[in-house]
């Protein structure tokens, strides 16, 4: 297969069958730090298309204030039960608003007011703390629609590369890039 954005999205489908996994679309998205280090966390992956690998956050987590800082980042994917990882490298971008209000109204009404009723990344006091603010919350939106927040929206990573490497018990594991230049995707084989 030479189109590495259908290449993953036949992987996924397969990945997702039979899953072990609890979080079935997590994926790692890698972003650089102010101090220049990587920054690594799971995310839930909502979305690849022939635009990119779409995730969704606040925009002043932490992640998102270093995207700001510098949109270059990396997705990983390691698919066990099937046998294999994926990496991508590329520019992160902000999705639209209208899209943002998609996605978050795709999300459970415990994920909407878990999203609500914390401020990601920030300094909590105690356990007790998080669980009375989301009791506040449930409180304040019972019996209505739970409103996305101005600042949660959605970054589309827009791929440069991606990697695919098949495991095999041998270690002679295959690994193909592919990179993409003018809009033009090259693909390559890689020794393990």
């Amino acid at each position: 297969m030479n189109n590495p954005i259908e290449k993953f999205n036949d992987l996924w489908r397969q990945a997702l069958l039979d899953s072990p996994l609890q979080q079935k679309s997590a994926v790692c998205v890698s972003t650089i730090n102010a101090e220049g280090f990587p920054e690594s966390r799971f995310v839930d992956l909502k979305q690849v298309d022939e635009q990119g690998f779409v995730f969704c956050t606040y925009y002043d987590s932490n992640k998102g204030q270093e995207i700001s800082c510098n949109p270059k980042v990396s997705l990983t994917v390691w698919w066990d039960h099937i046998g294999q990882q994926v990496r991508v490298v590329g520019l992160a971008e902000q999705i639209s608003e209208q899209a943002a209000i998609q996605f978050w109204q795709t999300r459970s009404r415990s994920a909407q007011l878990t999203t609500l009723s914390c401020e990601q990344s920030q300094p909590l006091s105690s356990e007790s703390a998080l669980v009375e603010q989301f009791d506040k919350t449930q409180q304040t939106f019972e019996g209505k629609e739970v409103t996305k927040p101005e600042k949660w929206g959605g970054y589309r990573i827009r791929p440069v590369s991606i990697e695919f490497l098949a495991f095999a018990e041998s270690r002679l594991h295959l690994r193909t890039r592919f990179t993409k230049k003018n809009d033009v995707w090259t693909k390559m084989l890689l020794q393990p």
